[in-house]
């Protein structure tokens, strides 16, 4: 049984009352795993157990060294603890579908990956990291997850306050005092304390304020946490009807689902207790922004994008997908952006600082195209430009750790490597061998030297997107 902190312990047993033993006992219970798949990448499901609040969400029987699954750096699924899916039924439910949505706190992916699922081709994502470190963790998973409406932006809140009225949906997954993750996250519990938990609380605040007129007239703001004290929960979505013009945002959920309705000042809100849902402790609440905010017009930008020319067009435009982009030229490295979505990335770009928009499609260097990594994992890609080799098991883990392995390369020059036929990067074909052209930052680190022959295949069975393991030998 897991020993509680006195206070927290205090507080949980008024507000659950009949329900504390099974909380308290599902605490020292294991953990369940589960996985969101790319649905652009996968179509056949998996045969495992669904999520029931998300649609590609999927429990697993048994963790596997993700690590060592190709398809998991190909940007196929996504690990994701399961109440945090949840996302899903407030963006099915909000009736709007081009949309312009930010993720505040976005890092390290996982309400991106998602979002970037569940959006339109003509909508836009922009997804924010305060942290620069872990905004290029958020930048990579998101590369991976390989969709080109996207903008990853490295900044503080209160920047936002300078596209007024600019997002149809803000979703802020604010930093808390992680009572939800006691289970899954033992150190949570030592660093915790109500001392911290107002602290949190104080913070959200500030997050919300400084967040809140960058949202559209009409606009939807989710907020959620991972814990469960009311202050950091009810009574902020309280203050944040007092400080603004809102009003309430209700969902149409079964009760099968085990989530727990509550409210705040006439805001239904929703937590997630691991007694009643398989997965850990969450919080969220919604409210759409009312008529009458005072807002700053806005601003008007002149365009100063570099769009590639004619003749590069020409020579890039084989490798994509013909769709409405447009390639735009920043010193050689030519990147791939929706059309109708240019004004937009011209206003932040003036605004806030970018990490990535896009896809990277290539450089051009002598007039010889050199395909962007990002573009093998993209699904814009035209899969027939170049020359596949679909690589076993063991193959890619040595091309994942850019180890040498000799494959059977079928043409001279650029080379795509798959595994199951999903893209995970390049390689080019200079006779005797090849260069391997995987990003050194991604590379497996991990030792793999163990996971070889039988001892890999038993590995291979616990992935949640399976082969024919008699392929492999």
């Amino acid at each position: 049984m897991i020993v509680l902190p006195e206070s927290f312990e205090r507080r949980m047993k008024i507000m659950m009352g009949n329900d504390f033993p099974a909380f308290s006992q599902s605490l020292a219970n294991g953990l369940f795993h589960s996985i969101r798949i790319n649905p652009r990448k996968i179509t056949n499901l998996p045969d495992l157990e669904a999520v029931p609040t998300c649609s590609t969400g999927y429990f697993l029987e048994q963790r596997p060294i993700f690590t060592l699954d190709p398809l998991f750096h190909a940007g196929a699924y996504y690990v994701q603890e399961s109440s945090s899916m949840f996302l899903e039924q407030y963006l099915k439910q909000f009736g709007k579908k081009k949309l312009k949505v930010l993720d505040l706190c976005a890092a390290p992916g996982g309400k991106s990956t998602h979002l970037n699922a569940l959006l339109s081709d003509d909508s836009l994502l922009i997804s924010n990291e305060v942290i620069h470190a872990r905004a290029q963790i958020l930048s990579e998973n998101l590369k991976k997850w390989g969709n080109h409406n996207v903008i990853v932006t490295c900044n503080d809140p209160k920047d936002f306050s300078r596209l007024p009225g600019f997002f149809d949906i803000i979703v802020v997954d604010a930093p808390c005092s992680g009572e939800g993750l006691f289970r899954k996250d033992p150190s949570a519990m030592e660093e915790w304390s109500e001392e911290n938990a107002a602290h949190c609380a104080l913070r959200q605040r500030r997050i919300l304020a400084d967040v809140w007129p960058s949202l559209a007239e009409g606009g939807m703001l989710l907020y959620s946490t991972c814990t469960y004290n009311p202050v950091e929960n009810e009574e902020n979505i309280q203050w944040l009807s007092e400080f603004a013009r809102t009003e309430p945002h209700a969902l149409n959920i079964p009760e099968s689902w085990g989530v727990v309705t509550t409210e705040a000042n006439g805001y239904p809100c929703y937590r997630f207790y691991p007694h009643l849902v398989k997965g850990e402790g969450y919080f969220t609440a919604a409210v759409r922004k009312l008529e009458g905010n005072p807002q700053e017009p806005r601003q008007k930008f002149k365009s100063t994008l570099p769009l590639a020319n004619k003749a590069e067009q020409s020579l890039i435009s084989g490798l994509l997908q013909q769709l409405p982009i447009s390639l735009l030229n920043f010193e050689g490295n030519y990147l791939a952006f929706p059309t109708d979505r240019l004004t937009e990335l011209d206003q932040v770009k003036a605004t806030l600082r970018i990490i990535h928009a896009g896809v990277k499609v290539c450089e051009i260097k002598q007039g010889n195209v050199i395909p962007a990594h990002e573009l093998a994992l993209s699904t814009l890609t035209n899969k027939n430009f170049f020359p596949s080799v679909d690589l076993t098991l063991e193959q890619s883990l040595h091309y994942l750790k850019r180890e040498d392995f000799m494959p059977d390369l079928k043409e001279k020059g650029w080379n795509m490597f798959t595994y199951l036929n999903h893209p995970v990067g390049w390689a080019k074909n200079i006779g005797n061998r090849f260069n391997n052209s995987y990003p050194k930052e991604w590379r497996i680190r991990m030792s793999t030297s163990e996971y070889t022959g039988e001892k890999l295949m038993e590995e291979a069975r616990k992935f949640p997107i399976k082969r024919d393991i008699s392929e492999e030998k």
